[in-house]
């Protein structure tokens, strides 16, 4: 994609600065006729509503986290503001000697259609000029700069361009590129100041972004660091995966584990830990490597493990609120398998079974570990099918704001449901992937399969 040309001009006072310094002397030479006052006060107004325009564009800049985004709203707002048809930013290489990245805006359709298959351009022409004398730069025609190189077929006619450079840290960034006035005049003094000032919010807001994106990548892998590698539960087979909030950056709560216990039964758990920081990640350590030692020190229900859970934590930690849900899967009389459960105010695992039929396994939720140790939660159980596979998750998955939970539920049933022949790895990033939530959550997915009875 391709986009707006390889040029950029040198700085200089165009048509338009000088009419500006027109207007301006003719407005103090009539300052006392009543018509120079009320354009003295015309002026006024678009100069506070420039500057408001300003502001609130800075504060729409910074409000944005994820740094792609930040660099379109970058390129839309400097077209907001400069009243500019088409715009672009071009980032620029580590070496700094050419584009590496090249973001447009104002293209239509039929244009971009135009340009398929042409690159981006690569720093020569005026925008090369600009990347080497990196000063803001005003062309009223940019055919007639000297640095000009014309532009590729397909490409729609440009006239004038505004160019202004963006630092981070004291380097340069990246060029910020205006082309062609709404109003057909060239760009003046006023859009140069307004697109500079913009340029420097820019640079913070990359910044920030950037900073933003280096600590969700290091928690998602240190959250990951702290969450177990499921090891062989053969005969079961399990498959997990976690996945980080879109926002904010930061450590979770969300947990899971599986073991295969002394007597071969297989026990799975997942839960959430209230929070999305250092804190809760803790506490979701901990919370994870006492209840595995619960479940091996014990043949208990998993109501019984849940309370002991409960007041070990009450009396040793400070554990925030946490939900959880704790199975244990053995063998039935007969044929089949039976999953024992009790849950602490936790989601209730979908069934997919080996036909792809789904059904949920309800029960009275309980309350959540950390509200109150006395309360009683009950045990339940329902029998499996060989091969059946039982589907575990925090409610990152399904939850959004603005639709019921159960609306939630049936629609990963659905999605199940469509990835059911999947093995095991790929159904679990395939519920990640598509999940019906709204991201702003993070989301783990545990799977067991129970396998054929000989």
């Amino acid at each position: 994609m391709t986009s707006m040309s390889d040029e950029t001009p040198r700085s200089g006072q165009g048509p338009a600065a000088a009419a500006g310094g027109a207007s301006r002397t003719e407005g103090a030479a009539e300052a006392g006729e009543p018509d120079g006052i009320a354009a003295q006060l015309r002026a006024l107004a678009g100069a506070k509503e420039r500057l408001q325009g300003l502001l609130s564009a800075v504060l729409a800049i910074g409000g944005d986290l994820d740094l792609p985004a930040v660099l379109h709203r970058i390129v839309t707002t400097a077209m907001e503001l400069g009243g500019a048809r088409y715009g672009a930013l071009g980032i620029l290489a580590p070496s700094g000697d050419r584009l590496e990245q090249f973001i447009t805006a104002g293209l239509s359709p039929q244009e971009r259609a135009a340009l398929e298959g042409i690159d981006f351009p690569r720093g020569r022409g005026v925008l090369g000029h600009l990347i080497r004398h990196p000063e803001p730069l005003r062309v009223s025609d940019i055919a007639a700069h000297p640095a000009s190189v014309g532009f590729p077929p397909g490409h729609p006619p440009m006239r004038t361009l505004l160019g202004v450079a963006i630092t981070v840290r004291g380097e340069i960034y990246g060029d910020l590129y205006l082309s062609e006035r709404q109003d057909g005049r060239p760009f003046d003094e006023a859009d140069e100041e307004v697109v500079r000032a913009l340029a420097g919010a820019a640079g913070i807001a990359i910044e920030n972004a950037r900073l933003f994106g280096y600590v969700r990548d290091s928690a998602a892998q240190f959250q990951r660091m702290l969450l177990p590698t499921l090891p062989d539960l053969s005969p079961f087979s399990g498959a997990a995966v976690y996945r980080t909030a879109a926002s904010p950056a930061g450590v979770g709560g969300d947990w899971y584990d599986a073991v295969i216990l002394p007597d071969r039964a297989c026990a799975a758990v997942i839960g959430d830990v209230v929070g999305h920081d250092l804190h809760a990640a803790a506490a979701m350590a901990q919370a994870r490597n006492m209840l595995r030692a619960l479940l091996y020190d014990r043949r208990s229900p998993p109501s019984s493990v849940l309370t002991q859970l409960d007041r070990t934590v009450h009396a040793i930690t400070d554990l925030p609120v946490t939900t959880a849900f704790l199975a244990r899967i053995e063998p039935a009389d007969g044929q089949g398998w039976t999953i024992h459960w009790s849950t602490a105010g936790h989601p209730p695992p979908l069934v997919l079974g080996p036909d792809g039929g789904t059904w949920y396994l309800q029960g009275d939720p309980g309350i959540p570990i950390g509200v109150d140790t006395a309360i009683h939660r009950p045990d339940h159980s329902h029998r499996l099918p060989d091969g059946a596979t039982v589907l575990f998750f925090t409610d990152g998955l399904i939850e959004r704001p603005d639709r019921h939970l159960d609306e939630g539920l049936d629609a990963l049933a659905r999605l199940a449901a469509e990835h059911a022949a999947l093995p095991l790895e790929e159904l679990v990033r395939a519920l990640a992937d598509h999940h019906p939530g709204d991201g702003h959550d993070d989301m783990a997915v545990l799977a067991i399969r129970t396998p054929k009875r000989s």
